[in-house]
């Protein structure tokens, strides 16, 4: 975190789940544990220091390279935080993840400091992996790749939505992921046109879209793929949706490489869709860099003023939905290169009627 080191000391101050920093595991290194309340401070030096329950104390200590200190009770965490922040003037936090009532922690343990946000920052920095975050990455990538080719043998008629979810993350973890990434989607028919949908009960019936949205979640990291399948045979209309996104997606991927503009990439999908019947029908940005968490930060959009740097992970997923009908999604996460991109997902992507 070199670009706060104008800075006396940088807090990240977990809460109760879900509000958990995920920058908390980024600058302790520590893979396991919940680790709420807790708090990570780091000196302008480097040195990281934890401050945590007992709860989580020997997670905490399988990092040498960290000072932990652990508080007996919850109300003695404001002072042994109020003992280790005495004399710091200029205390950088992120905004982005702190609760209000856990600022208000912050400010009656340190009150003389100033609080400078560093959000910003924080962000910026997490957006380009290492070359270990990277390793992390591939891993849970391919663990839900390893998944998304075994779906067609889950799909039969009258098979709910909800049963293939949780087929998905059983077999997720079967392959060693810790969880899924996020709530697992599995969306037929009609419902595959809401991007955001949870699986419900409804059955898969013939001649019907059905999309996959899921990911692994290895050693925190995390990795993002959808993949749609027809079941049965598919309609012309239903084949010229999945071939436009296709198109879309590949296009894309062709574009992006270090030094050109994130959200030229969206631009570049969404042309290929609005030359077509369906304008208007891809309703989200092409993407969102993943990492700790999901949403890591970052946006394929032109509304987010990002120019793309080798070690910058994303997902490219350009879609077409059509209300009371259905939708296709393709999805796949890329490490972006010098004159390309990796991909980290590599389920086939073809049109695949089942």
């Amino acid at each position: 975190m070199d670009k706060c080191k104008d800075l006396d000391g940088l807090v990240i101050h977990n809460a109760t789940e879900p509000f958990i920093d995920q920058t908390f595991f980024y600058v302790t290194e520590l893979s396991k544990g919940l680790f709420e309340g807790s708090a990570a401070i780091v000196s302008p030096d480097g040195h990281t220091e934890v401050l945590t329950s007992r709860l989580e104390e020997t997670t905490a200590r399988t990092n040498p390279a960290l000072e932990v200190n652990v508080y007996k009770a919850r109300k003695n965490r404001v002072e042994l935080l109020s003992q280790r922040l005495k004399g710091l003037k200029k205390i950088g936090i992120n905004y982005n993840e702190l609760t209000h009532s856990t600022y208000l922690n912050l400010v009656k343990a340190a009150p003389k400091a100033e609080f400078i946000d560093v959000g910003a920052i924080i962000k910026e920095v997490r957006l380009t992996k290492t070359r270990d975050e990277i390793a992390l990455l591939k891993k849970a990538g391919k663990m839900a790749s390893d998944v998304a080719k075994q779906i067609p043998d889950l799909l039969k008629e009258g098979v709910k939505e909800y049963e293939v979810a949780a087929e998905i993350n059983y077999m997720m973890m079967k392959k060693g992921a810790q969880g899924p990434s996020f709530d697992t989607i599995a969306a037929f028919g009609a419902n595959s046109a809401e991007p955001h949908y949870t699986a419900g009960d409804s059955p898969l019936l013939k001649k019907k879209f059905a999309l996959f949205d899921f990911g692994a979640l290895y050693n925190r990291y995390r990795s993002d793929i959808t993949r749609t399948y027809v079941f049965g045979k598919a309609t012309p209309k239903m084949r010229e949706i999945y071939e436009t996104v296709l198109e879309a997606q590949l296009a894309a991927i062709d574009f992006i490489k270090d030094g050109v503009k994130g959200g030229d990439a969206h631009i570049m999908a969404d042309d290929v869709i609005s030359a077509t019947k369906f304008k208007g029908k891809f309703t989200h940005s092409l993407g969102h860099s993943i990492g700790l968490a999901v949403h890591d930060g970052g946006l394929l959009h032109p509304s987010a003023d990002i120019t793309l740097k080798a070690g910058m992970v994303f997902t490219v997923e350009p879609g077409i939905y059509v209300k009371g009908y259905g939708g296709v999604r393709i999805e796949d996460d890329i490490v972006v290169k010098k004159n390309g991109v990796e991909l980290l997902t590599t389920a086939p992507k073809e049109l695949l009627e089942v």
